[in-house]
């Protein structure tokens, strides 16, 4: 009985830390474009990018490699098309929006880990770059190519 007293205590510490951003992780200080690219993709299987060749000796570059998004129209109406669908996504929340680029954190519901994700029009490969992670844990389990991939979709069925 005892057990079960302190499991439930625990349960409860664990969902009261999460509440207040224990599981949060910190914001990246190297996301953006720095040289036509966005940041590599993570050493671990929690992250995907359409520019993860470029990174030939990320451990996990053949995890992360996914298509870009298709450019529909100017930098910046793609961008508005994708920030439409972002805010229509559950436990997401727009950072930084300009005319070629688009920052987005989602949180899960309960445990509140947070991913980054970003968008950027890529002028002379003439398509939306894409990179989402996660900040914490080392496997995504699909969570990050699946979000990507939904959004991809509501861009297409969008006319985008």
């Amino acid at each position: 009985m005892h057990f079960v007293i302190w499991l439930a205590l625990a349960v409860v510490a664990v969902l009261l830390a999460a509440r207040f951003g224990a599981f949060a992780g910190r914001t990246p200080d190297n996301l953006g474009v720095h040289d036509g690219k966005l940041k590599p993709p993570s050493r671990t299987p929690n992250s995907v990018s359409s520019q993860a060749d470029l990174w030939p000796d990320a451990p996990q570059k053949d995890y992360a490699r996914i298509a870009p998004l298709p450019l529909a129209g100017d930098a910046k109406a793609t961008i508005a098309r994708i920030a439409a669908v972002i805010e229509d996504l559950p436990g997401a929340r727009i950072v930084e929006r300009r005319d070629d680029y688009l920052y987005a954190q989602f949180n899960t519901a309960l445990m509140r880990y947070v991913d980054d994700v970003e968008f950027w029009v890529d002028p002379a490969a003439g398509v939306v770059q894409v990179r989402s992670a996660s900040r914490l844990g080392s496997k995504d389990f699909g969570v990050n190519r699946a979000r990507v991939e939904s959004i991809r979709a509501r861009l297409a069925g969008a006319g985008a």
